[in-house]
């Protein structure tokens, strides 16, 4: 039976924002969950509905309408914050997909080696290994979940080229350690391209096609920039914080082929090179 194409965002953080027009634009009636008021109007004026700090009936009412739910929030020490309000009997009658932003983190450490959709977990730390746990847990709530598994979001705002500008930028060096990224674009047509192939059951990685060092990127933005880059820095003597470093302890390259292919998605930015040009551009 026919019903509204009525999507809801639970967490309306980078890549749900980009991906509320796509949406708009096939005429989907879009919803965002927010904390904030501020926030809120936002989303009003972009023609979003928002939902601002709903309880618990207003999630499960919200969830038990929507023909399309995106999930974006992480889990926290507790679990998921959305589906920690739930159990396996909530209804969603009108769910046709459901998709959940998971991370790359979850293969681990490879040590540099390709991972692909078909290598098994070996998540590292713990917010990886909570997201593995968030990732099944959605999958048990519905047949129609679909996992996306993002590499290192970039965008607009949230580039190399804006911290070099701010200053922020650091070069270090650790030899053998390579970063997998993706397009915040990127990822929006990946989801569109899967709700238009609600079938074509996941996990999907979503990454582009030249795994790098962060200092080459750096390197790169200063380039484009016309300044000098930041000094160099050894990754053994380098301050930095825990949350930093523990990214550094892991370095794999992630493919995104048989995600392309069972999608029939193609990358706007299929290398970060690409995708700090057109930032650049469009700054200019």
């Amino acid at each position: 039976m026919f019903h509204t194409r009525s999507a809801l965002l639970l967490g309306c953080g980078y890549v749900a924002k980009a991906t509320a027009p796509l949406l708009a634009a096939q005429e989907f009636q879009v919803t965002g969950t927010t904390r904030s008021p501020e926030k809120a109007a936002e989303l009003d004026a972009a023609g979003l509905h928002p939902l601002v700090n709903p309880d618990v009936r207003a999630l499960k009412d919200a969830m038990a309408a929507a023909s399309h739910i995106l999930v974006s929030a992480p889990p926290g020490e507790t679990g998921d914050p959305f589906l920690e309000l739930f159990d396996h009997r909530t209804s969603l009658p009108n769910l046709d997909w459901l998709g959940y932003l998971s991370t790359t983190g979850i293969y681990g450490d490879a040590r540099g080696e390709w991972v692909d959709e078909f290598t098994p977990p070996n998540p590292a730390d713990e917010r990886s290994r909570r997201r593995l746990v968030a990732e099944q847990d959605w999958c048990a709530l519905s047949d129609k979940t679909r996992i996306f598994r993002l590499a290192g979001i970039y965008g607009p705002g949230r580039s190399a080229l804006e911290r070099v500008r701010d200053g922020s930028a650091r070069r270090i060096i650790k030899p053998g350690q390579v970063f997998s990224r993706i397009h915040v674009d990127d990822i929006a047509t990946a989801l569109m391209a899967s709700i238009s192939r609600p079938d074509v059951a996941g996990p999907f990685n979503l990454a582009d096609d030249l795994p790098a060092p962060q200092a080459d990127v750096v390197a790169f933005a200063a380039e484009l920039l016309r300044v000098e880059p930041p000094p160099l820095e050894d990754f053994e003597t380098a301050e930095m914080s825990a949350m930093l470093r523990s990214f550094y302890a892991v370095s794999r390259r992630v493919s995104s082929e048989t995600t392309r292919k069972r999608l029939g998605w193609t990358p706007t930015y299929p290398t970060y090179r690409d995708g700090l040009r057109a930032i650049y551009a469009a700054s200019i």
